[in-house]
Formats: structure tokens, sequence, C-alpha cells
């Protein structure tokens, strides 16, 4: 089930101009990861066993956790620029797309700035 429901992440990320991907079969704990990028940036990754992470500026994950849309890094909670999301349904999907989509946004704005 969980590779179905990272399918469907993977499927809708993918879609959008400029991302990438990189897999990573040996990440933390021997779980695989996936990592999306859009240029070279990480806009957040999937670890096989279903659940994402992302960075963040501070404010906005603090605020991603209060409004119950992310939880702390189970590994790293400290760590106040990550956020995880636990992706264990097909209810779980859109919300993670979210959080792609907020770190791709970002990028590419800083992208259009930097280039113009």
């Amino acid at each position: 089930m969980k590779d179905e429901l990272l399918a469907l992440i993977e499927r809708e990320v993918l879609g959008w101009p400029g991302v990438w991907k990189k897999r990573d079969e040996n990440g933390p704990g021997g779980v695989g990861v996936t990592g999306y990028r859009f240029g070279k940036p990480q806009i957040g990754h999937v670890h096989d066993d279903g659940h994402a992470d992302f960075r963040f500026p501070r404010e906005v994950r603090d605020e991603l956790i209060r409004s119950g849309r992310a939880i702390p890094h189970p590994a790293f909670p400290n760590i106040r620029t990550t956020a995880s999301y636990r992706i264990r349904s097909v209810e779980d999907v859109p919300g993670a797309v979210e959080l792609f989509r907020m770190n791709y946004d970002a990028r590419r704005r800083t992208s259009r700035a930097s280039s113009a």
C-alpha cells in the first residue's frame, strides 16, 4: 500500500516543471529515500517507510506544526527548520503534496528573482 501512495505523490511532484528525483537506497536507518529537487535544492524527500521530510523557514515550520499540517521530525524534533509528514492512507497524499508544493513555489520564486 505504501508503494502505491508514494507513487501517487511522485507522479504529481515530477509533473511540475524542473523537478527531478534522486534515489538513495541506503538512507537513514537503512530505509530507502527518494529526494525531489528543483534545480539543485531539494524540495523534500520521502522515506520508503511512509513519511516525508521538508525544510522550511523556522516561522513556516512552526506554523505548520501548530496548525497540525506537519509534525516535528521524529529523529530530530529540535531542528526548528525541519518538518515531517506521515503518509499512511490515500487521504494523506494531498497534505504531503501541499508541503512539496509550498517548497517548490518558494524555490521557483527564488530562482526567478536571482535570474532577473
